[in-house]
């Protein structure tokens, strides 16, 4: 309503709506799940990592001549898997492993055949450490953003307790799930001044140093996991390849546009778009038998299982996270100061579709939580779908039951 005079400008009720209810979005980020709110979601990423390179969205634009970064790091080698590449694994010695496998594999995979990311040897595999790695991979971030803020004031001179007040360090980072059902991060990596995008970083801030350090750190920080009598104390560290290339604006390097782009592709793609997990948690080991996805990821499934059952390892809800293979971070995380944020730019998109040329407006809701899920009559078709995913779960169960028994 008019918030001078009270006229009625516009009213809205749910009684002419289909079952008398307002559907609104799930924002459910995963393309298989909801692809018109993933692609929303995709589109706010965007915009909120494009903000933090380029300016805009309450960044000021002198961002894009700070150092900046876009880094990536990797999971380290748990095992030899097959690659796409013009040979595989060529090894001329040949030789088998302790398990009578083939140490190496003089094949020419193609990037979609099923071989690629498969262990050459499943037995030889390091499943353990694969899972544990994933359940601590949020720490070892952690760990390595630490490490770098504490390198560079070690770099310049100053005492590391002080570099807040020199310097700030922000950042966004993707998770990424590989063929090797592997989790990588790709990251975009910025130096400000101490309190954020509106100052400007000290002189000694270039980005040279910033790489060093970024590199330094990847190659130290390292995360112990809690002892087990089954396992012991492992060692969990980022893996070899260790990329950090600067972001220029004379497009000298990536472009920032593109690096955006790649981050917001990423961030609607869950662990079931490489076949690395599900898009469903598991709720018993049965689920496990009859998932459609690999042996290779079936057996760090049930890993996470087993492990899961060790109080050790009880804090880390590997049955939980067993459908993302024990990986249990948020799929894009930001600093604080990087950018603004998915509820400022839910606020403004609901503002531009809105009254937003009635500044003197006033808004009166009364909203009643109904609930979640398909409306009546959608609710009939799910019934239906559901009982044939039953159906078929009980197939597949049976099946696998009848295999293990043959073999």
């Amino acid at each position: 309503m008019d918030g001078t005079t009270g006229e009625i400008l516009h009213h809205y009720d749910t009684r002419n709506e289909p079952g008398e209810r307002l559907l609104i979005r799930c924002r459910n980020r995963r393309a298989t799940v909801c692809p018109a709110c993933s692609r929303l979601h995709a589109g706010d990423t965007y915009h909120l990592v494009r903000a933090g390179l380029l300016g805009g969205k309450s960044v000021p634009d002198s961002v894009r001549h700070r150092p900046r970064l876009f880094v990536t790091l990797t999971a380290p080698s748990f095992g030899p898997v097959h690659r796409a590449s013009e040979l595989c694994r060529p090894r001329p010695d040949g030789g088998t492993c302790e398990h009578g496998h083939p140490l190496g594999c003089g094949l020419i995979h193609t990037p979609d055949s099923p071989s690629v990311g498969q262990p050459l040897c499943p037995d030889c595999y390091d499943y353990t450490a694969h899972v544990l790695w994933h359940a601590h991979a949020s720490k070892l971030w952690d760990r390595f953003v630490i490490d770098v803020r504490r390198r560079l004031a070690s770099s310049v001179g100053l005492v590391q307790s002080r570099f807040a007040q020199h310097a700030r360090l922000s950042f966004a980072r993707v998770a990424e799930y590989q063929r090797l059902a592997a989790v990588h991060v790709h990251a975009v990596v910025r130096l400000d001044g101490p309190t954020g995008p509106d100052d400007e970083p000290p002189a000694w801030g270039t980005a040279e140093l910033l790489i060093d350090a970024v590199r330094a750190s990847a190659r130290r920080v390292l995360v112990h996991t809690p002892y087990s009598p089954a396992v012991g104390e492992l060692r969990l560290r980022w893996g070899a390849q260790i990329d950090a290339r600067p972001l220029r604006t004379d497009g000298d390097g990536p472009d920032d546009d593109a690096v955006a782009a790649y981050v917001a592709k990423y961030v609607t793609k869950g662990a079931s778009d490489t076949g690395a997990g599900t898009d469903y948690p598991l709720t018993a080991r049965g689920d496990i038998e009859s998932a459609p996805v690999s042996e290779h990821v079936r057996a760090l499934m049930r890993t996470c299982w087993r492990l899961g059952g060790l109080p050790e390892y009880a804090p880390l809800r590997l049955r939980a996270w067993g459908h993302t293979l024990g990986y249990r971070g948020h799929i894009l995380t930001k600093s604080r100061a990087y950018s603004t944020t998915y509820a400022a730019l839910r606020a403004e998109r609901a503002r531009h579709q809105g009254h937003a040329d009635l500044p003197e407006q006033i808004t009166e809701r009364h909203w009643r939580y109904v609930g979640s899920g398909h409306t009546p009559g959608a609710a009939l078709i799910a019934a239906g779908v559901a009982e044939d995913l039953v159906l078929a779960h009980e197939v597949a169960h049976e099946q696998a039951r009848l295999l293990r028994g043959h073999t």
